[in-house]
């Protein structure tokens, strides 16, 4: 009805459809050429592509940028902490640190120190009183705070208005470096942590307890395989003394970036100089005896970890989700530095999947092998998705996969032979499609200034410096069939990784599926048999 009516005002004007308007208010807008010409901007020519500017009009000023102006800049500090800054229109900024740190560090620790720190984030330090002041602060100039925590990264990161720059980076110095963990903070953060775990055990879709299963598994009593949600048997004897040895031994300068997307980069390397540099750790006072800083390399070893549980009354509601077994089958791939991980990443596309009542087109994956070759063709599949998870060192190509209880035995046949086709027939068109959904994928991503932040922090903290988004592109172009073929061919060689949670009586043994995955056509060996005798 506004459109009509808009149509019908325009036209009661003398005009036969709005374009003229249009182009009629260029003419009057547009500034005089020379000679006192008319700057008349001429709608009919269509040649100019949007890559160029209209003649007649100005430049806006935000888009006279130097050529330079795309490159993160990178400044190491006199303390070995790193500053990197990535320039980017608008009002706020995001600016945080990011440090290597996390779960898999914990080895000469009780394990849930990671998952403690993640809860007591932001919460008094030196300066500040409490976690209310600092969110009082940041919301003068509009901002908000997270902190998380991965097997191998802590990020704490602020999305502020620019002016606010430097009460952030003070509030970041102080979270970071100068904690308090009053007693009150401590007891919260441990009912916080205990209603998780409660949250997880109830929880009808298990995802984070695979994850942690199939890592625990692959990576059996090593580096990546530690947990990193805080076990229940360690809540509570995790001191604050413990949590400042842990951030002596790992928060250090050195693997530290403080990292920062729409700032002035010398701005942001002297607030970081004020906040973290001059003004030292609270640990320097604290009297925590020395640890030597664990650098071990994550040992691949393969294995199962499953868990016996009736899951048939997780859901309740008037509508309650049907029972399922969840199942995870994972094998070794590479790290995010190693040459074939991008190779990875396409295959991961590839596979893509999800659940079985998603709706959508090629947007949403519905042409990946888990869709087309599973979850359309099997009605008792409930979901299959698969997951690249990469590390500085190693990495877990895993599908994860659920299905009623009774169908367990179906459910690990069609993944193994879904993971034993890799080695075969790959479509040009399957190819494409998943190359460029990647590519999109990364940079509608990289549309999102928090995204860009974290992107700069991880890349500066592995190597020093960010490769751009067309060093990427032209790696993903470069993937070829072949490559696809080979790292399946050395992925299905590694040692098997498997985790399942449910009513596991109709589960296959974990050699039958290891003699599954070395078949030519993915058949587990009663299946094999059994076509014998046809």
């Amino acid at each position: 009805m506004n459109l009509q009516r808009a149509v019908q005002t325009i036209k009661s004007k003398g005009y036969s459809w709005p374009c003229q308007l249009i182009s009629r208010r260029c003419r009057s807008t547009a500034p005089e050429g020379p000679a006192g010409q008319s700057g008349e901007i001429s709608l009919a020519n269509t040649n100019i592509p949007l890559s160029q500017p209209m003649p007649g009009l100005a430049i806006p000023t935000y888009l006279k940028i130097s050529k330079t102006a795309d490159e993160t800049k990178v400044t190491t500090l006199s303390n070995g902490i790193r500053v990197a800054s990535q320039p980017k229109f608008g009002q706020f900024c995001t600016v945080g640190v990011c440090i290597d740190s996390g779960s898999r560090y914990e080895v000469a620790f009780p394990s849930g120190i990671s998952h403690y720190l993640e809860k007591l984030a932001f919460n008094a330090t030196s300066k500040f009183n409490s976690k209310d002041e600092i969110l009082h602060k940041l919301e003068q100039y509009g901002g908000i705070c997270d902190c998380q925590s991965t097997r191998d990264i802590f990020l704490y990161a602020s999305s502020v208005d620019s002016r606010g720059l430097e009460e952030t980076v003070d509030i970041l110095g102080e979270v970071v470096l100068r904690p308090l963990f009053t007693q009150e903070e401590m007891d919260l953060s441990e009912q916080m942590i205990r209603f998780e775990l409660e949250d997880l055990s109830m929880r009808p879709d298990p995802e984070p307890l695979l994850v942690e299963k199939i890592h625990a598994a692959a990576y059996r009593g090593n580096t990546l395989g530690l947990p990193k949600i805080c076990p229940e048997e360690n809540i509570g004897s995790i001191s604050r003394k413990t949590l400042y040895t842990y951030l002596s031994a790992f928060h250090r300068p050195e693997r530290m970036v403080v990292a920062g997307v729409g700032v002035d980069h010398d701005r942001l390397c002297e607030t970081v100089q004020k906040h973290f540099v001059d003004n030292p750790p609270i640990w320097k006072s604290e009297n925590i005896p020395s640890v030597i800083t664990d650098s071990s390399t994550a040992q691949y070893t393969g294995g199962q970890s499953l868990e016996e549980k009736d899951m048939s009354s997780v859901s309740l509601g008037p509508t309650p989700m049907p029972e399922l077994g969840h199942v995870v089958i994972g094998l070794e791939s590479v790290g995010h530095q190693h040459p074939d991980f991008i190779p990875f990443c396409v295959l991961n596309m590839m596979m893509g999947g999800g659940g079985s009542f998603s709706a959508g087109g090629p947007g949403k994956g519905m042409y990946t092998r888990l869709y087309t070759h599973v979850l359309n063709r099997y009605h008792w599949m409930y979901s299959a998705t698969a997951y690249n998870h990469a590390y500085s060192d190693s990495g877990i190509f895993c599908i994860n996969a659920s299905a009623h209880p009774s169908q367990l035995t179906d459910l690990v046949q069609v993944l193994v032979r879904e993971l034993v086709a890799l080695t075969g027939q790959i479509s040009d068109s399957e190819l494409k499609r998943a190359k460029t959904q990647l590519k999109s994928m990364l940079l509608m991503n990289l549309e999102s200034r928090p995204v860009i932040f974290e992107d700069v922090a991880r890349q500066v903290l592995a190597q020093g410096h960010r490769k751009q988004p067309q060093h990427f592109i032209n790696l993903i172009d470069a993937v070829s069939r072949e490559d696809l073929n080979r790292i399946s061919a050395n992925m299905l060689s590694s040692k098997l990784s498997l985790s399942a949670i449910g009513t596991l009586n109709r589960m296959p043994s974990y050699k039958d599926i290891e003699l599954g995955l070395l078949d030519k056509e993915g058949l587990l060996p009663k299946r094999r048999f059994a076509g014998l005798f046809r």
